[in-house]
Order: structure tokens, then sequence, then C-alpha cells
């Protein structure tokens, strides 16, 4: 039997603190409000918000270079992909 696991919002902010990139420039690219991305990162489990928005919060983090990661209790982690952080332009 498999197992669907949700990304949290607090994985949401951790993924974006690793990156080290700011709410401002998240929501940007998620296309979100501020007030909507923190929202979503206070939420300890699964955000309370649109699950388009979620989704559009968790696509461009790991547009970023961070994967979202469940081990075998499903317990949350993140950590930097294979193709490493995304650095902004200079």
């Amino acid at each position: 039997m498999s197992v669907l696991y949700h990304v949290t919002g607090r994985q949401l902010a951790a993924g974006r603190v690793l990156a080290g990139f700011s709410q401002e420039k998240v929501a940007k690219d998620a296309n979100v409000s501020i007030a909507t991305l923190r929202r979503i990162e206070a939420s300890y489990g699964i955000p309370s918000a649109l699950p388009n928005n979620v989704d559009a919060v968790k696509r461009a983090i790991e547009g970023l270079g961070i994967d979202f990661t469940f081990d075998q209790q499903g317990r949350e982690g993140v950590k930097v992909n294979a193709r490493g952080i995304a650095r902004p332009p200079q």
C-alpha cells in the first residue's frame, strides 16, 4: 500500500530559508500575495490555503533548488537538490 504525503507549511518555510530567498521573491515567483505565503508558511500541517496556491509556492521553491522529502515514517524534511541552489542574477 502506498501512502501519499503532502508538503507542510513549515517545510515550505524551511525550504525557502535553506535556499536563502525572501518571502517577497517566492510570493512573486508563485504569483501569490505575501500575506498568503505567510499564512501557508505558518501552517504546521497541511497548509490552510487554496491547493493551487500551495502548489504554486511548492513549485517556486523547488525551482530554487529545493526538494521536499519524507522518510519511511512520514516525517518531513527539505534538502538541496542535485542541481544546487539557484542564484539570483547579479
